[in-house]
């Protein structure tokens, strides 16, 4: 079921501790007893690797016992006694995988993985248990044959009808020779997800660019240099410089690094993650996880992955995903073609002897930029520390919606990176506990992300506090400098705070409901349109501040910054939607008949017309999103949320940046419910009618 398996969607972790609660008892585990701690986050300092297999192993035991206690309720099935008792229950084991697997995906260790790897079938085959348990799926089916019958508010009733489907999703209906099979591919695809995930930060973290000769530094910004000798230094090699697979290490090298062997050279190591033939090779990861996804969806009735997973998301077919794709295909890629030619009369006036190539896209597009907008990201970074943008952040969100950040100080971290703040209402009343983790290391994967330890829900009378987690890999403060973002990190920031926005504004009360369980079309909505105030002038003169002198950003910066919004845009459209095209292709398919993954990929990408100059912004083998996260099938997400995102910013451009009763009524509609209503239904309520695309097209520049 949907509200079950969430958890395991939700692949994040961590092993290193700090500070905890009151101390309990030599070798008594924290997870079994109230968390004596402020807000009751997660007593990190006292939970130890040990605890986990334990609390999980009672966990499954406890609510297995919650499962039968529904069962054999003599009472006739209704609302309260069966699909509010069974969204309730589980509590243990949601108390232990809401620390686990941000444990596995923030800090995660050898012994972590092999945890995970004990943990996955265990908790598949648990959930199976409940979705294939007969008597229980009866009493369900029972409630939703009779659902008019019952006064059900409509949050009731989607509880109802989502748990109904869930059952079904998830093989209730099926015979029993079919349930044991499905059983099967649901374990076997619990531990090949995990692995692929992990393969892909192995070859992440297992490259090396060393630098012995300071003329291979030619082109690097001071900054980039500094955090090339000081990465250099932390592994054993004092005196060269060192640049890795991680964001804020290989773009800007490929950004800057005037030497091009050296570009290819990391850029190559970057695209053929998990396509090395060794032991973190991904490619029969791959056949063996699509292959049992269309396996598990053929039994369920659907002809594909894509048509079982779509039919929840507002999209609703692939049809329909793929007719937007193709609208935004063709325009993207006229405009990319342009910007290639833009970028090869550079090299040819250069001198240059070369055809671009993928390596050198960012190198030249920086020039392009330079010379047609006089603006780069060192003009910009220095207006972009770390700590003004965060600033910067709390106060948008509080013209949003009068909400207060305060740092928690001697707080239980997980991480000593790890920081905590207390969200709190205009008046004072608690929200909630925001944490925030910005700099890469090697446990950590890559990206950026939220998450939570414990969602918003409501019972007996009682509303539960959320505490969010928003996890990114930025730029590292050096010696000389604190951490300068570029502005794409920037956004990120924006992003990353306005899902944690919707998780921490969540004000529902079923946990299945609450906070971002939403459709993946739907939950980028309020990440996406957080963005646009990182851009706005009237919000670049609030937080973006020389971080020497304190000097606001320059109008003209400001002004350049807004003529390039439109620069490389070809590009940024056309890597993601080959990476969502490919998607599909895996997961649209109605026979496997794959063999070769570099070959297959190769095929769909060149006969989808991707020019050779612009590689997918992810490869098969390192597509984390879909082959190690949720969003198989629906990596196009960020696309039609970016309609739904570009279409509701236009209601702050016309009443107002921070306009009182639109945020009010983007948080009352949007944020704070959650799953509680059809997401059209919800968007509709907030703008009054269905999202127009021209705003995301004129966005892009690409009308």
């Amino acid at each position: 079921m949907k509200k079950l398996t969430l958890i395991l969607l939700a692949a994040v972790m961590i092993t290193a501790c700090n500070t905890g609660g009151k101390e309990k008892a030599a070798g008594e585990n924290p997870f079994f007893s109230e968390y004596d701690t402020p807000f009751g986050v997660p007593p990190f300092g006292e939970i130890k690797n040990t605890h986990f297999l334990p609390a999980i192993e009672k966990g499954i035991v406890e609510q297995a016992a919650e499962i039968e206690a529904i069962v054999n309720n003599t009472a006739a099935p209704d609302f309260e006694n069966t699909i509010a008792a069974l969204d309730y229950s589980g509590e243990l084991i949601r108390k232990v995988t809401g620390v686990f697997y941000n444990y596995n995906s923030s800090n995660t260790s050898e012994e972590i993985q092999t945890i995970a790897k004990d943990i996955a079938p265990r908790l598949s085959a648990h959930y199976d248990n409940i979705n294939l348990n007969p008597a229980l799926f009866k009493r369900v089916k029972e409630v939703y044959e009779n659902r008019a019958s019952f006064d059900l508010s409509g949050e009731q009733m989607r509880l109802l009808e989502d748990t109904y489907k869930d059952f079904v999703r998830g093989g209730a209906a099926l015979d029993s020779s079919a349930q044991e099979r499905f059983r099967a591919i649901n374990q076997e695809l619990s531990l090949l997800t995990l692995k692929f995930g992990e393969n892909v930060l192995a070859e992440t973290n297992s490259f090396k660019l060393v630098i012995e000769n300071s003329e291979d530094l030619s082109g690097l910004p001071k900054g980039l240099i500094d955090q090339g000798a000081e990465t250099a230094k932390a592994a054993g090699m004092e005196g060269k410089w060192v640049y890795t697979l991680h964001n804020p290490s290989i773009m800007p090298f490929l950004q800057y690094a005037e030497n091009r062997d050296l570009r290819k050279k990391i850029y190559s190591a970057y695209i053929n993650r998990g396509n090395n033939g060794n032991e973190f090779d991904n490619k029969e990861n791959i056949k063996k996880i699509a292959a049992l996804r269309l396996e598990r969806a053929r039994m369920l009735g659907y002809d594909t992955h894509a048509a079982f997973v779509l039919e929840e998301n507002m999209a609703k077919n692939a049809a329909n995903v793929l007719d937007l794709l193709n609208r935004l295909w063709t325009p993207a890629i006229q405009r990319a073609k342009a910007e290639l030619s833009e970028m090869q009369a550079i090299i040819d006036k250069e001198g240059g002897n070369f055809k671009l190539q993928p390596w050198d896209w960012s190198y030249y597009a920086e020039k392009l930029r330079k010379e047609k907008y006089d603006l780069d990201d060192e003009q910009l970074k220095p207006y972009f520390s770390l700590e003004n943008v965060k600033q910067g952040i709390f106060t948008v969100t509080n013209n949003l919606f009068g909400i207060t950040f305060t740092e928690l100080k001697d707080f239980p971290v997980y991480h000593p990176e790890a920081t905590a703040y207390e969200v709190k209402e205009a008046n004072g009343d608690h929200i909630g506990v925001l944490y925030m983790d910005f700099h890469p290391r090697d446990s950590k994967r890559g990206g950026a992300w939220m998450s939570s330890y414990r969602k918003q829900y409501k019972k007996d009378g009682q509303h539960i506090s959320p505490v969010i987690t928003i996890v990114c890999n930025f730029t590292k403060p050096t010696a000389s400098q604190p951490s300068l973002l570029t502005f794409d990190e920037t956004s990120t920031f924006f992003h990353e705070f306005g899902h944690a926005l919707h998780g921490m504004l969540s004000n529902s009360t079923y946990y299945s409901l609450t906070g971002t369980s939403v459709p993946r079309d739907f939950v980028e909505l309020p990440s996406q349109i957080m963005e646009n105030w990182a851009a706005e002038p009237e919000v670049l003169r609030l937080y973006a501040r020389h971080y020497e002198t304190g000097e606001v950003i320059p109008d003209a910066l400001i002004e350049k910054l807004q003529n390039s919004a439109y620069f490389n845009q070809g590009f940024a459209t056309v890597e993601y939607l080959a990476a969502s095209f490919l998607d599909l292709e895996y997961h649209n398919l109605t026979e496997f008949s794959i063999t070769d993954v570099s070959e297959y990929e190769k095929t769909k990408l060149t006969r989808l017309g991707l020019i050779p100059e612009i590689t997918s912004r992810y490869r098969s083998t390192y597509f984390n999103h879909i082959f190690s996260g949720g969003y198989s099938s629906g990596y196009y997400s960020y696309i039609w949320a970016a309609i739904l995102d570009a279409d509701a910013f236009e209601a702050f451009r016309e009443n107002g940046l921070f306009d009182p009763a639109t945020a009010k009524s983007f948080r009352s509609n949007i944020l704070e419910r959650g799953g509680t209503e059809d997401p059209m239904v919800l968007y509709k309520q907030f703008r009054g009618a269905e999202p127009d695309i021209t705003p995301l097209l004129k966005r892009r520049g690409l009308l």
